[in-house]
């Protein structure tokens, strides 16, 4: 019997999970994880998590200092459970944990570069070196501007949110560590647009983008990785076979586990070394006019900022009536329908995956009966049982 897709993929492709759930990481022994808003907000509503929750919250009280407002503790304790989760991983995992910065510093340099030091001294304060660690941040013009500060500090970054040709150029002429160019969500866009149900797996508007980004990195002999996400379906892994990283969710980990078959690399450095490609250079008039002219990529980073955002508020909230619960005050408000609401941005009773927008691999969870909605009764089920697929 020949080796399945997964193993395959192995050998050529760093793979990465796509979850914070111990289990599946466990599982599929990725060599790198990620965590973030969307999956923290999970783990924060589940029993089995909630000691970990209350008593980070207790000590990020009593640092805060006497006066300090609920706000000033809620966001001082989702750093803290950030880092908390990120720890755990990193005791399963060999490779580098992602941590994300807040999505709404994502046009602010000077802001994101101080909250990145933050998080790395809290790394680094419990013996966790800083090459472990990759600082996620929005592949804005400014976000870029901060990694390229923050890589000349050797703390390496993941730039996510990366939908065009230019970001990924301006990342690499920053010398930032990581790019995460989102395959999926573009073809979203391509399907929203065109009314096309689907396209070829070589076609495939999202692999394409990813292809050329890679084929023009080792064209010019970048040093930054080039790792897809956000993935629909196993054709659009298996076209870029060969990438320097891929991540996975579980149910797409799964399937590739379960499928022998061959596997052909279809992504190689030689090959891409010797193709036809005008170099380029990205200053800030560049990216600016051509980010104005991509309206995929425009779009799409205004939604996900827009949708990292949200878990970040869904989180907070949490947070919230979690602290005003410890300290007497009242009891949790409906957790489920919380959330539900900060992503039903239409208010029809529906989130689709625009809506949601933060987190692809929390979506599907959520997802039950998978006919691209969630409704508030999947959320209801999802706050237990479905959202322990995407959780620490």
């Amino acid at each position: 019997m020949g080796q399945n897709l997964l193993e395959q993929l192995k050998e050529m492709t760093v793979v990465v999970a796509d979850t914070g759930d111990i289990n599946a990481i466990e599982a599929f022994t990725p060599q790198d994880a990620t965590t973030n808003p969307s999956l923290i907000t999970a783990a924060a509503q589940m029993p089995q998590y909630q000691e970990i929750v209350d008593r980070t919250l207790k000590q990020a009280k009593q640092d805060a200092g006497e006066g300090a407002t609920s706000d000033q503790i809620v966001s001082l304790a989702f750093d803290r459970l950030a880092v908390a989760f990120g720890l755990r991983i990193l005791k399963i995992i060999p490779g580098r944990v992602s941590t994300e910065v807040d999505a709404r510093l994502s046009y602010d340099t000077e802001a994101t570069v101080a909250k990145a030091r933050q998080l790395i001294a809290q790394y680094e304060a419990v013996g966790v070196s800083r090459d472990r660690i990759l600082i996620k941040i929005a592949s804005t013009w400014e976000g870029i501007r901060a990694a390229e500060i923050l890589e000349k500090e050797g703390i390496h970054c993941n730039l996510t949110l990366l939908f065009g040709l230019h970001q990924a150029i301006a990342c690499a002429e920053a010398g930032v560590t990581l790019i995460s160019p989102f395959v999926g969500r573009i073809l979203d866009w391509y399907k929203k647009e065109t009314g096309r149900d689907s396209y070829p797996p070589a076609e495939d508007p999202g692999v394409l983008s990813v292809t050329n980004i890679y084929n023009y990195f080792k064209k010019f002999g970048y040093k930054t990785e080039v790792m897809g996400a956000s993935f629909r379906n196993a054709a659009e892994i298996t076209e870029l076979a060969g990438c320097d990283l891929l991540t996975i969710s579980p149910a797409l980990l799964a399937e590739l586990q379960e499928t022998v078959a061959e596997l052909p690399r279809k992504l190689d450095p030689d090959k891409a070394a010797q193709s036809e490609i005008t170099k380029l250079h990205i200053d800030k008039e560049t990216f600016d006019r051509m980010h104005e002219s991509d309206r995929m990529a425009s779009d799409k980073l205004t939604e996900g900022i827009h949708g990292f955002t949200n878990a970040l508020i869904a989180l907070e909230k949490l947070l919230a009536d979690r602290l005003k619960l410890l300290e007497g005050n009242e009891t949790l408000s409906h957790a489920a329908e919380d959330v539900f609401r900060v992503y039903d941005l239409d208010g029809d009773g529906f989130i689709t995956r625009e809506e949601w927008s933060g987190t692809d691999a929390v979506f599907d969870a959520l997802d039950i009966n998978k006919d691209g909605k969630i409704t508030p009764e999947e959320m209801a089920s999802g706050i237990g049982a479905a959202f322990y697929l995407a959780s620490v």
